[in-house]
């Protein structure tokens, strides 16, 4: 299919642009197969360059021969063109809705991009699981690396190397996942060096109605215990929905099976339910009433601070049976692509002090989101304004950055990355010019050959020039546990994300521009008062070698 086909008026001239914080700018509207950018003559007009794929819907309004597209972006960001021109006006508006809902992957636009910077690190291999491997394997020796999945024949979700107990071969793994839900297995998370704990992640059991049992799954859990200690199975689900999934051959671990468990049922909401909250919330957010009553409300009954409170507190459960108790855990939902990896990955950032670094951060979101096969591809396709609903579409990810934003706000020197870094990996992962969000799991990216012919995310935001504006000018190494308040009180609405669009940043920015100033100055006194203690003793030095005899 040639991109031409679907644009049936590729430039009109003499559109009108509105957007939040800009005035309206007059200019020239062209599309291209993946962008539509507007260009003004007009001296420091900022172009407006935006990818098809940002676009979530569109709306049209027509006053005599004047035409009006409202653009509202997967960003949350609304735009208006006023078009001259009814035909125009229609042509742009069809064009554009064929161009953000293309079905092949292979057409979007990380597989045109080229890079204008120069590669300094190739992203798709700054995480590969054995390089995390060596990090635990100082540690300990009671894990290893598995092939098992070299070809994805044993579970589609998973990357090809997995790390498992030592003491279990490939053989038995490969009975544990005709026992799990999507063939996904026990597999190490993480392993806390402080006490040599682990968390484990994985689909359900599939017992159904008969409760059936897989003695190798039994024997692969227990091997993460050490002698007379007990572990803790975290559900994600409530107890009467992991029941109801045994009438469709899914399930839990019966405890006469797994005696040495303590099954722990924490609900957490997915799929239409975190879909229509997120609905809610931009709603509400958009709505420009001054009716404190009314947006109380509606804040209220979006739910999304609930679901914050949810999410959050089941992690903290996970990292104090980690921490506090010295037990090792298991956490699984249904699938155990979605609530189960925000437990794992938010237990990590509390337990983990590397997690709270940048480069720690994008390691587990390798590890623990896109190796572990959350489906970005489904759960990201629309956001909050699409009018066709789907099944599986999904806010997991949202809600996950939105978490670590709530800790990063009660903690704020122990993060090395700022907000302005979750607000790009939020942007990137609906549409971006990079390849590493596109696909649903590491099967479906080997078979787009995504290493080979797209650019990664990585190569972009690890070059020095771009660290700098997603540092926090206020870290310092934090090498202790942090535990996060999830009371309600101490949970706020993230503006950075949900107002940035209704609410100017301005005087925020500015202060954050004098905060930074403050604290390099700050810096260039302590040098100074370095080196004049440092001159200080070398003269008092010198005068006690004048006075001794």
């Amino acid at each position: 299919m040639e991109f031409a086909e679907l644009i049936k008026t590729p430039r009109v001239d003499n559109v009108v642009l509105h957007r939040p914080f800009y005035p309206a700018v007059e200019g020239t509207l062209c599309l291209t197969g993946h962008h539509l950018i507007l260009s003004s003559r007009q001296d420091n007009m900022e172009e407006l360059w935006l990818l098809h794929s940002n676009i979530d819907a569109i709306d049209k309004r027509f006053v005599g021969s004047l035409g009006t597209i409202i653009i509202k972006c997967k960003d949350f960001r609304i735009i208006q063109l006023d078009i001259p021109g009814m035909e125009e006006c229609l042509n742009i508006a069809s064009s554009i809705e064929a161009l953000s809902t293309l079905d092949s992957v292979t057409l979007m636009y990380p597989f045109f991009y080229r890079p204008m910077f120069e590669v300094i690190e190739d992203g798709w291999h700054s995480f590969l699981p054995e390089q995390e491997f060596e990090l635990y394997s100082s540690a300990t020796s009671e894990w290893r690396l598995s092939y098992v999945n070299k070809e994805f024949a044993v579970c589609p979700s998973y990357p090809p190397t997995v790390i498992v107990p030592k003491s279990i071969d490939d053989e038995a793994l490969r009975k544990v996942a005709a026992f799990r839900h999507g063939g996904r297995f026990p597999v190490l998370s993480y392993y806390h060096k402080k006490n040599g704990m682990v968390i484990m992640r994985s689909g359900q059991p599939l017992t159904g109605t008969n409760g059936r049992r897989c003695k190798e799954d039994e024997k692969l859990i227990n091997a993460t215990l050490r002698a007379g200690k007990r572990g803790y199975l975290i559900d994600t689900r409530s107890l009467n929905v992991a029941q109801q999934a045994r009438a469709k051959g899914g399930g839990f671990e019966q405890e006469a099976h797994y005696p040495q468990w303590r099954r722990i049922h924490k609900s957490i909401e997915r799929y239409h339910v975190l879909q229509e909250s997120l609905i809610k919330l931009v709603d509400a957010c958009n709505e420009q009433t001054h009716n404190m009553d009314r947006w109380l409300g509606k804040l209220e009954a979006s739910n999304w601070l609930t679901h914050i409170k949810e999410i959050l507190t089941t992690a903290c459960l996970a990292a104090q049976c980690i921490d506090r108790e010295g037990a090792s855990v298991l956490i699984h939902g249904t699938e155990g692509t979605d609530s189960t990896l925000q437990v794992t990955s938010l237990a990590q950032i509390i337990l983990e002090p590397r997690s709270r670094t940048i480069r720690g951060f994008e390691a587990l979101i390798e590890r623990e989101w896109l190796q572990a096969g959350h489906p970005f591809q489904q759960r990201c396709a629309q956001s909050a304004y699409c009018n066709s609903k789907q099944k599986w579409e999904a806010p997991v990810f949202l809600l996950f950055l939105d978490c670590v934003w709530q800790i990063l706000r009660q903690f704020p020197c122990s993060f090395e990355f700022n907000e302005h870094f979750l607000i790009m990996l939020f942007e990137h992962a609906y549409a971006s010019q990079f390849g590493t969000f596109l696909g649903n799991n590491e099967s479906e990216r080997c078979k787009l050959k995504l290493q080979q012919k797209t650019m990664s995310l990585w190569s972009w935001v690890n070059r020095p020039s771009e660290l700098s504006k997603f540092t926090n000018p206020l870290f310092e190494a934090n090498n202790l546990v942090i535990w996060p308040s999830v009371a309600p009180q101490s949970l706020q609405l993230w503006e950075g994300i949900f107002l940035r669009w209704s609410r100017s940043s301005k005087y925020l920015d500015e202060a954050y521009e004098e905060m930074v100033n403050i604290i390099e100055y700050n810096k260039e006194l302590q040098a100074k008062v370095n080196i004049l203690r440092r001159q200080l003793a070398e003269l008092e030095t010198d005068d006690g070698l004048r006075e001794s005899p």
